[in-house]
């Protein structure tokens, strides 16, 4: 290891015991450091949050980011202080993962619009948490419109603040693999669509997408124009408007991602989490019964003779969120949630987990692998009466079969 990767791996970890307790006074509305708070912050204080899209309109998606709008936001950090929210070290410790996670990958994340700041953006969050510089000097990073060239779309400030949640989730728990943004002309599920076969012809073989909108009885031809990359693993947000389905996480070609409430806790994991609702911040995860897709072979719930959402899920709430650095129009580090956290670090989890199997649908691997994953049995998203919205053990709408524990379930 060369000196410089072994100084920002201790930086790594000297910043961890900081970013963890700063992501407890955070949920508080504070946004300096201080002693870590044990109580589970997201039974203790709502979040006070707004979208940073527009919501989705016919024939147009939205993405599903939040920022919290109760706490500090601030331009710059200074070198003993963590940002507010949880960093690469929290995550990596709640979800057992590797610090070097994504070697030899490449990642895409899908968005609409552009990000003129993306790369310098993402160079600032890397080099607060100790992470290898990602760039398009050192061929780390790639950014390309539609149709894999530069003419890229016109600016936008919150799907802006999107790319910068999605850059940086990639970032935190798969920090060697390369990173490829590919910004659709539009909101529409034709450009977004486009956009992904772009991703995955430019080499791409995890593509995350979080973005989502009302399903449509076209969704199963956009299926097979735009999802259907068998080895290539796909995710998608469930959405972050409680109890109910989007599209394309109800896609069977994609991994459906459900959101949770993270904390941590003196059990013998360090963590504990619970189903997102509306308790906590904005609405909820998405999950339900799709009403337009067939169910895969490789579902077997049977509350649901239809496509089931979410498969798994990661962190998501607002109020237990996670640290986003975003320039463009904002000021700088913020506290970001909604699914459109959970889906670029399930895509990167995969990512860590090594190439899927030539033919393979990934969104498979983790039905045989259920062992291998958080069981989340609490919370709800709605009042649907079933596990279609709430919790408990097994298979569940709002977070699937659980959340990462160490990558075996993400394999096949």
């Amino acid at each position: 290891m060369s000196n410089s990767t072994s100084a920002g791996r201790r930086r790594l970890h000297r910043a961890a015991g900081a970013a963890i307790s700063a992501a407890a006074l955070a949920t508080a509305g504070l946004a300096t450091a201080g002693p870590a708070d044990a109580a589970p912050v997201a039974a203790r204080q709502h979040a006070h949050v707004k979208h940073l899209c527009a919501q989705p309109h016919p024939g147009l998606m939205a993405c599903n980011a939040l920022v919290r709008t109760d706490i500090v936001r601030n331009a710059a950090i200074g070198p003993d202080a963590a940002p507010s929210g949880y960093g690469p070290s929290d995550l990596l410790s709640a979800y057992n993962l590797p610090a070097d996670g994504g070697a030899g990958q490449t990642i895409a994340i899908v968005d609409a619009q552009d990000d003129p700041n993306a790369e310098s953006d993402l160079a600032t969050y890397r080099s607060q948490y100790g992470l290898p510089a990602c760039t398009s000097d050192n061929g780390c990073f790639t950014k390309v419109d539609q149709n894999g060239g530069t003419n890229y779309p016109s600016a936008d400030s919150g799907w802006a603040g999107e790319i910068s949640l999605d850059l940086d989730m990639v970032s935190a728990i798969a920090p060697e693999a390369h990173i490829i943004l590919v910004e659709a002309n539009s909101a529409s599920m034709s450009d977004l669509g486009t956009s992904v076969n772009e991703a995955v012809s430019l080499g791409a073989g995890f593509v995350s997408n979080s973005y989502g909108g009302p399903e449509d009885p076209s969704d199963t031809q956009a299926d097979s124009q735009y999802f259907n990359h068998p080895g290539v693993v796909i995710t998608a947000s469930a959405g972050d408007s409680g109890y109910g389905v989007e599209y394309p996480a109800a896609s069977p070609y994609v991994t459906a991602v459900g959101g949770t409430s993270l904390t941590q806790d003196s059990s013998a994991r360090g963590w504990s989490e619970s189903v997102w609702g509306s308790q906590s911040g904005g609405s909820g995860t998405g999950s339900g019964c799709s009403t337009v897709e067939s169910k895969p072979s490789w579902q077997t719930d049977t509350g649901c003779s239809q496509r089931t959402v979410a498969d798994v899920a990661a962190v998501a709430d607002p109020a237990t969120g996670v640290a986003v650095y975003d320039s463009y129009q904002s000021q700088g580090w913020n506290v970001y949630g909604g699914t459109s956290a959970s889906s670029p670090i399930i895509a990167a989890v995969y990512a860590d987990a090594g190439t899927p199997s030539q033919g393979s649908n990934p969104a498979s691997f983790p039905y045989a692998h259920t062992s291998a994953l958080n069981d989340v049995t609490s919370g709800s998203n709605g009042s649907c009466g079933t596990y279609l919205c709430t919790a408990g053990d097994g298979y569940d709408g709002p977070t699937g079969l659980g959340t990462p524990n160490g990558t075996a379930a993400f394999t096949g």
